[in-house]
């Protein structure tokens, strides 16, 4: 197959162990340089996200609540939680890949790196779901990740303002005040492995987030933007703005390249 088949069937298919095989693949082709002309290629818009065929989708207001981690199910129910994003996650790294294939070659490295990232965060947070006796696909699931990436399918610019820098960048406010609530509880072995899972992706989305970061102002600079008057347009354009947002994490943000500006306008108390 070559890089941009390989690049499909791992976003349509779902067996995590495929998905895997064929970044390893596509970053190989990457590194040696083999990818095939583009021209001629029209990536398709895909209808369904690949875990349609393992969960059931609903609305995110009949999800399950998330509140009670005393028990296996409840701990499980979070974990679910947590590992569907990560899979979904996968599947928007390979996107940006398969659907922009005019960017840069440092571009694609940077996105099956994510992807790469990304299945080892779902993977190991499988085995500890499978250890507390459930699988992906036994809880429902919103869909609204897969969602973001249709939605910004036809602009790269919107689409890393609003994945990695909106969406993704999100989770490194929530990912600690997560950490916070587990931790008096982290005697359990199976939550202190989770704690540890936690702090491992909380590490790697800060750099998942500054490649978003990259790319943005690539765009940004390559179209004469301003990026933080552009970042708030966009951000604004699919009605992402005026939401409270509270625990805005100035350090990591920063650290992921927003500056103060912008975290401010997302609604940050103070910023230096």
């Amino acid at each position: 197959m070559n890089f941009y088949t390989l690049l499909e069937a791992a976003i349509t298919g779902n067996e995590i162990s495929l998905k895997e095989a064929y970044t390893d693949q596509c970053l190989q082709y990457c590194t040696e340089n083999r990818i095939e002309s583009a021209e001629g290629f029209v990536p398709r818009l895909f209808e369904h996200p690949s875990y349609a065929g393992i969960c059931e989708i609903v609305d995110p207001r009949a999800l399950p609540s998330r509140k009670d981690f005393d028990t296996p199910a409840g701990l499980a129910t979070l974990l679910h939680a947590i590992a569907h994003i990560e899979y979904s996650a996968i599947d928007l790294a390979l996107d940006a890949v398969y659907r922009y294939p005019s960017m840069p070659l440092a571009y694609k490295i940077d996105w099956l790196e994510v992807a790469a990232d990304e299945i080892r965060h779902f993977t190991m947070l499988h085995n500890l779901l499978t250890d507390l006796g459930y699988r992906y696909g036994d809880f429902p699931v919103h869909s609204g990740l897969f969602d973001a990436g249709v939605h910004t399918a036809g602009d790269i610019l919107d689409r890393m303002a609003v994945v990695p820098r909106y969406y993704e960048a999100s989770g490194l406010d929530v990912n600690p005040q997560i950490i916070k609530k587990l931790h008096n509880k982290r005697k359990d072995p199976h939550i202190a492995r989770l704690i540890e899972m936690l702090e491992i992706i909380y590490d790697e989305e800060i750099v998942h987030v500054q490649k978003g970061d990259r790319w943005f102002r690539y765009l940004c600079e390559m179209r004469g933007f301003e990026v933080e008057s552009r970042y708030m347009t966009v951000l604004e354009s699919y009605a992402l703005t005026g939401k409270h947002r509270p625990h805005i994490n100035v350090e990591a943000r920063k650290k992921a390249g927003f500056s103060c500006r912008e975290l401010l306008h997302l609604g940050a108390k103070a910023c230096q």
